[in-house]
């Protein structure tokens, strides 16, 4: 079984044509990025038609990927902004509930620089996780915070220390882990413990590209070992999209993610059983 991203062509828009080609591929679940960088709140009728349309494609959801939103912001220094984020990642993670998935990833803001900001910076943080952590438990669902480039893990180390994993967990991404300084790896293996969701997809280190894995420089094995001793025991999920020049079409670029992700969940079973 494998996963893709729902918006591997665009992340708006009617989903419905994402749904059947990725069923047609051959994959079995989604990640679902539809409207993840908007504020785009989710309506009861349009979480229905979601759900009937993954029932008529045998498609099931694997995780949910959350708006951290623009205006609505569970970060911003705006009260009434960060208020309203705080609405908008609750919406999502009703919605994954609904869907039959139990883990919402979200983006965070780094700490800033300037001293005189970060006490406010952690206020807010603790303030939105707070406020968040109840519906989260009451729903059965899991925040995973993701990494970004040049990631130190400093912000998500502490918050570890500070909320239990059956709240807070961790989503690596490997093509953040593979930019600038390319220590993600090793950052990875501080927090695997942590770990219940993963983006894969490649790059040359110089941008986010999101290619197919195998096409860029990410450490594929060495990933493949961390994640058989992590606390990931879900499935492959890629989050792959195809504005790289790699394939001639959409039919081609779905059939070689389906590949990659069969050979790399190869990769971390013979990992797993010691190979």
């Amino acid at each position: 079984m494998l996963s893709i991203t729902s918006d591997y062509l665009k992340d708006t828009g009617c989903p419905q044509p994402y749904l059947q080609h990725i069923a047609e591929a051959g994959f079995s679940h989604v990640h679902w990025c539809h409207q993840w960088t908007t504020d785009f709140i989710y309506s009861r009728p349009e979480i229905e038609q979601i759900a009937r349309w993954l029932a008529e494609y045998d498609l099931h959801i694997l995780n949910l990927h959350a708006s951290a939103g623009i205006e609505k912001n569970w970060n911003s220094p705006r009260e009434y902004e960060r208020l309203a984020g705080i609405e908008l990642v609750a919406n999502r993670l009703q919605m994954t509930a609904e869907l039959g998935a139990d883990v919402a990833i979200l983006h965070m803001q780094r700490q800033p620089l300037d001293p005189a900001e970060i006490v406010l910076y952690w206020d807010r943080l603790h303030l939105s996780l707070d406020a968040l952590e109840p519906e989260a438990r009451r729903l059965g669902v899991r925040l995973a915070l993701e990494n970004y480039d040049d990631d130190s893990y400093l912000e998500v180390q502490r918050l570890f220390s500070e909320y239990s994993p059956a709240f807070l967990g961790f989503c690596y991404d490997c093509g953040h882990g593979n930019m600038g300084r390319g220590e993600g790896l090793d950052q990875l293996e501080r927090v695997k413990d942590r770990l219940i969701a993963v983006h894969l997809h490649d790059n040359d280190g110089t941008g986010d590209q999101h290619r197919v894995p195998f096409k860029g420089t990410v450490d594929w094995p060495r990933l493949a070992q961390i994640i058989a001793r992590s606390s990931y025991y879900g499935m492959v999920n890629l989050e792959v999209i195809t504005n790289y020049p790699d394939f001639d079409n959409e039919t081609a670029f779905l059939a070689a993610a389906f590949a990659a992700g069969t050979r790399f969940s190869e990769m971390v079973d013979q990992a797993r059983q010691g190979g």
